[in-house]
């Protein structure tokens, strides 16, 4: 699945998404994190660094506080030498404490996430939507609402190809109401590129409207690190309202 073609530009709303893979060479790992919003308090966020990690932060607290905080500002990317952690939510905090518990990255992600449950933002009800990178593999997971507000959860494995990657969001992708939340198995997507730079970009143009439409993006930021040292990251952050 190409980014520009078949992928993400497909995705008029994603809400956030995460993708884990490889460079084309195969020596990096490569996560992106991106983040859409269509109220003004989902607009109103900006993706920073701050020491071992990657927060959703507000550009205006006043218009913030007309959504709600708890879902808007989080870690949504913990990085270090046991691993990576990444989630559209705080549960992102449990998933990276999770890391020491072993190397394989679905127990971890099940582990971690087993009092999660999907955000309580009635009546769309987002998925959380999490992943992880440690001891060389790679998983995602998403926790969603049943039909009849059961908590469904799903892992996945995420095989680890050069120059290959998958990816889930909170969505579906059609701007409806209610918003149609992602189910299934993660999609696939192709990481052409060598260095987090100009992926972040790609996703950026991928995720833009099409004429006439409105742009719901907010954020996008993307990490590599080399397979052999997953605690030298080197990131790269586009954050919509910095643009000119």
């Amino acid at each position: 699945m190409n980014l520009t073609n078949d992928g993400l530009s497909r995705l008029e709303y994603p809400g956030r998404l995460l993708a884990i893979g490889l460079s084309p060479s195969g020596k990096d790992l490569a996560v992106v994190y991106a983040v859409t919003g269509r109220s003004p308090s989902s607009q109103a966020r900006r993706i920073v660094r701050e020491e071992a990690g990657l927060w959703v932060r507000p550009t205006d607290e006043q218009v913030l506080k007309q959504g709600h905080a708890d879902l808007l500002v989080y870690p949504s990317f913990l990085f270090g030498a046991s691993g990576w952690a990444v989630s559209n939510g705080r549960q992102t905090s449990d998933v990276h404490a999770g890391l020491a518990s072993g190397p394989d990255p679905v127990a971890v992600l099940s582990r971690a996430l087993a009092s999660w449950d999907y955000e309580p933002d009635a009546p769309i009800f987002t998925p959380r939507i999490s992943g992880c990178l440690c001891g060389g593999q790679a998983a995602l997971s998403v926790i969603r609402r049943g039909a009849e507000g059961d908590t469904l959860r799903s892992y996945f494995e995420v095989p680890l190809r050069p120059g290959k990657g998958m990816f889930v969001s909170t969505y579906r992708g059609p701007n409806e109401d209610p918003l149609p939340c992602f189910d299934g198995e993660p999609r696939r997507l192709e990481m052409p590129d060598l260095e987090p730079r100009r992926t972040a970009e790609r996703v950026y143009e991928a995720l833009g409207p099409r004429p006439g439409e409105r742009d719901f993006r907010v954020s996008v930021a993307c990490v590599f690190a080399p397979v052999s040292d997953p605690g030298a990251v080197v990131v790269h952050i586009i954050n919509r309202h910095e643009r000119t």
